[in-house]
């Protein structure tokens, strides 16, 4: 029971630092999600309402949330977290081409999605015209399936290396002595190490905030996501997915100059449902070797609170559990019902040019959900998106809700992403550190090297 160092979490950073770790440390992961072979969802296979897994094998298990997203490896510092304030712009820039190698030594498509000079000035000149912001980033696509065998082939590298995973085992509790991590206490049994790096994802999120707090560990608060999940037909989008894969556009509001950003671009993907927590939202996949008709992305609007209410985390869940308690899970409208001030129905969306790819989604009224504040935004944005693509504000264009990212918390750690308590490192998602699959690896990398050293 007595290791050199402890992972908390299967997810890309928690791989990455195991990864780095194997062969020089005696090195314990566990993940409390299944093993990548066995995470199967009743919700996908069955086309059925969610039937509470526990745990969720979408949002958990080995690979994390990312095993079943669309992979997208963004290959940027400008996006997908903070570690530039830690590490500095150009030793991130250096770690981020280096971990994009080794996903590529792990089977990741060789394409990347680029633009030549001359047509991306001619795609922010427009987005420019629109009121948007267009942030650029070029984009290595693995897709839901080829995600999940890089991910396996990780798995099978780390075990042949000596590294021990242990999945279906949940940590309750970090275990400290005289202000110096000792292990960690989980169902079955306590396991000990004198570094330990904690990588909860986003399906830990909770409870890590909760496990910062008891320990004393300050946190900052960071916004919290809200929004929806956007789909229409993949030819709307065409002429910038063919290029940019994923347009990130960036808006402030005119009525309230609230944050405003689309997020997750799927092109020819599919909506799907997930559990976080109990509370079922929505999210967006790419297939590697199937496509749709359609492309969906989230629109999200960010927001922040002070006093006396500062937890965002909390507002977040509470939106989701609305859209729950309508309609037992995801909600789905058309936006001209929407803007009609009425319910969608199942007829209604059959009417629309739209096919529905999320199909046990329930048709519904997301006035009811959303405050008017986060509406109007959408609703601008919307407008905002149609100027780029001609389309987008279409009376047929679908709207699922709720979509909620909850990494609102981000606990206080060093330039090597080590805590105040001397041995725990806090990486990835789940920290608050990070926003996506790239900067999640690039933070395990920077723990693992710093134990090392």
């Amino acid at each position: 029971m007595q290791y050199d160092v402890i992972i908390v979490g299967g997810g890309p950073a928690g791989i990455f630092a195991a990864l780095e770790l194997a062969e020089k440390a005696k090195v314990l992961l566990i993940e409390k999600g299944r093993i990548i072979e066995k995470r199967n969802c009743p919700m996908k296979e069955r086309n059925v309402q969610c039937v509470q897994c526990k745990p969720c094998s979408i949002t958990c298990g080995w690979g994390g949330a990312g095993a079943f997203s669309d992979g997208k490896l963004t290959i940027s510092t400008e996006v997908g977290g903070h570690l530039d304030e830690y590490i500095g712009e150009t030793k991130l820039k250096n770690l981020v081409d280096e971990v994009d190698r080794v996903y590529l030594n792990y089977g990741a498509p060789e394409k990347l999605y680029t633009v030549d000079r001359k047509r991306l000035e001619q795609f922010k000149r427009d987005a420019t015209k629109a009121d948007l912001h267009l942030e650029y980033s070029p984009i290595r696509h693995l897709g839901t399936g080829r995600s999940q065998a890089v991910l396996l082939a990780m798995k099978d590298e780390l075990i042949k290396r000596g590294v021990e995973i242990k999945t279906s085992l949940t940590v309750k509790r970090i275990l400290i002595k005289d202000e110096k991590v000792t292990g960690v206490e989980t169902d079955n049994g306590d396991f000990f190490a004198p570094k330990v790096i904690v990588a909860p994802g986003r399906e830990g999120h909770n409870w890590f905030t909760k496990e910062a707090s008891r320990l004393g560990l300050e946190s900052d608060i960071n916004p919290v996501d809200i929004g929806v999940r956007v789909e229409l037909p993949k030819v709307i989008m065409e002429h910038l997915t063919d290029h940019l894969f994923e347009s990130k556009y960036i808006y402030y509001s005119k009525t309230f100059e609230d944050k405003v950003r689309t997020f997750c671009m799927c092109p020819g993907g599919e909506v799907v449902a997930e559990n976080n927590s109990g509370l079922i939202t929505v999210n967006g996949h790419t297939h590697a070797e199937r496509t749709t008709e359609n492309t969906n992305f989230a629109i999200l609007v960010s927001k922040n609170f002070t006093e006396p209410f500062k937890d965002p985390t909390k507002y977040g869940q509470y939106i989701s559990t609305l859209a729950n308690l309508l309609g037992g899970g995801v909600l789905v409208q058309r936006l001209g019902d929407l803007l009609d001030g009425r319910r969608s129905t199942h007829d209604r969306i059959a009417k629309s040019i739209t096919r529905q790819t999320l199909t046990n989604a329930t048709p519904g009224d997301l006035s009811l959900v959303f405050p008017y504040r986060h509406l109007v935004d959408i609703l601008e944005m919307l407008q905002a998106l149609d100027k780029v693509a001609p389309g987008v504000y279409s009376r047929s264009t679908l709207l699922y809700g709720a979509e909620v990212k909850f990494y609102s918390s981000r606990v206080k750690v060093s330039k090597n992403l080590e805590t105040a308590i001397k041995g725990l490192y806090a990486i990835g998602d789940g920290a608050g550190i990070t926003r996506g699959l790239m900067q999640a690896s690039c933070s395990g990398i920077i723990a693992a090297r710093n134990i090392i050293e």
